[in-house]
């Protein structure tokens, strides 16, 4: 059965499937895209399959389409693409060089070799040898501005938990606003969106305020899911784009843990907490043997589990540059994807930092939203872990990559720290939203952007436009 089938129907009961899908597997296996649509356009006109089946199919159908999204480069783009920015020529030998080294990402679609979308830039982001032919500086990465850490660290205030301190409060208005692009669904038909919203159940993010919205009639989902959002709907008018905004306010602030005061005691091995945070949670959080042995050897010397963060932490920040990602919902497990091409961006690091913890039997829990520091305002992912005793204490392996930094801990600060700049919107991945969306996600991990379908089927992103505004209070 193909990755995408797989992925919809994990964890579901597999209904017996027919002998067509085997064909698609084929087809998919072989790049041939366009043969594998036709087998389930006619596999589901058939009308011999099960709903679920049928919506798997219908995803797989989808996700073909966002695969060739993702890979939409040739090879002159992508010469030419290098030539404008760095000044030179790559022979064939070695763009072949890079391509088997998985640093210049490709696919066979269609019998055509297509690159993905930002393939070029991250030959530069993640290949030393790379950027030693263009002389070009350390390559791009995710993290704030030093003068932010300095500023926050050095007015930092104690707590009454031994170790943590808090940074200053940071307030601020966001309007968020997502444009559903005219004409995308046939006139007056009904459009549902899920927009991103401030938690009210996070210590670091209060005074959450909703202020204003585009359509009267809205649904907050108050923490009841994994996913903090605004629903809302509107009926598409023909020619126009439907727009959808929230206004709404937030404090941020940020902690610190000085791992070496803090007093972490031993766990409960038998508390629900522990269960849950240390389990596999597949299809991205699973002990496979590569992990096992991977997570033994980085932490063959650490005892405590102090000594286990610190370790993966580093090993991950040190070994795995950040690059410009795939979909998430392309990849079927996304910590076997960093291992194996040697590079992720935020998400995909802290998943694999997530797992290797776990299976040492460290606590660890997903949290995102978006990073908003002036000037640098995106969507971001990190991660927190449980010490007995202490609590949740914030770590953000992403942030851990990249220059030094002006403040005594470096860079240090973010493997038990976070800075006030964040809109935290998420409390775990792949969860359930309020309302239900009947039909897949666009991001089948995260949720940052939105969510948007029809009474027909789900809305993928190149079918509308978000945009976050953010005044500074």
């Amino acid at each position: 059965m193909s990755l995408f089938i797989l992925l919809f129907l994990l964890d579901c009961s597999s209904p017996k499937q027919p002998d067509t899908t085997g064909e698609i597997d084929k087809e998919i296996a072989s790049g041939n895209f366009t043969r594998a649509a036709g087998l389930i356009d006619s596999l589901i006109a058939g009308g011999q399959v099960s709903e679920d089946l049928q919506h798997a199919l219908l995803f797989t159908r989808d996700s073909l389409h966002r695969v060739k999204l993702d890979f939409n480069r040739t090879k002159d783009e992508i010469v030419d693409w290098i030539e404008k920015n760095w000044m030179f020529t790559p022979s064939d030998s070695l763009l072949d060089t890079w391509e088997r080294s998985k640093t210049l990402e490709f696919r066979i679609i269609d019998g055509e070799k297509r690159y993905f979308r930002n393939a070029a830039p991250n030959i530069f982001r993640v290949d030393i040898s790379a950027r030693n032919l263009t002389q070009t500086p350390s390559p791009k990465t995710d993290t704030p501005l030093d003068s932010l850490l300095m500023d926050a660290f050095e007015n930092k205030t104690g707590s009454a938990t031994k170790g943590k301190y808090l940074l200053p409060k940071k307030t601020m208005k966001a309007r968020y606003t997502l444009t559903v692009n005219a004409d995308a669904v046939p006139d007056a038909e009904l459009l549902k969106v899920w927009l991103p919203f401030p938690r009210g159940d996070v210590r670091r993010q209060t005074d959450v305020k909703l202020l204003a919205t585009s359509q009267p009639d809205y649904t907050l989902s108050d923490d009841k899911t994994a996913h903090a959002s605004l629903y809302m709907e509107q009926k598409n008018l023909r020619g126009k784009p439907t727009v959808f905004w929230a206004d709404f306010e937030f404090t941020s602030q940020g902690e610190w843990f000085d791992l070496f005061e803090i007093e972490v005691k031993p766990y409960d091995k038998n508390d629900p907490l522990f269960l849950k945070y240390t389990a596999e949670q597949k299809p991205h959080i699973q002990f496979s043997k590569e992990i096992r042995n991977l997570t033994d050897s980085v932490t063959e010397n650490a005892q405590t589990p102090v000594e286990i963060l610190q370790a993966v932490y580093r090993y991950i920040a040190s070994n795995f540059p950040w690059a410009s990602a795939l979909e998430y919902s392309t990849i079927a497990n996304i910590p076997e994807y960093v291992i194996e091409n040697r590079k992720g961006d935020c998400g995909q690091v802290t998943l694999l930092m997530m797992t290797m913890l776990r299976y040492k039997g460290i606590p660890a829990r997903w949290q995102s939203g978006w990073m908003t520091h002036p000037g640098e305002v995106n969507l971001h992912d990190w991660a927190e872990v449980y010490f007995e005793g202490v609590g949740w204490i914030p770590v953000d392996i992403s942030f851990g990559r990249g220059d030094s930094v002006s403040i005594p801990p470096g860079r240090g600060f973010f493997m038990s720290g976070i800075d006030s700049y964040r809109l935290y919107i998420n409390s775990d991945f792949s969860g359930d939203f309020f309302p239900e969306k009947r039909f897949p996600r666009s991001e089948t991990v995260d949720f940052q952007r939105g969510e948007v379908e029809s009474d027909r089927w789900n809305l993928y992103f190149d079918q509308w436009k978000y945009k976050m505004d953010l005044i500074y209070r």
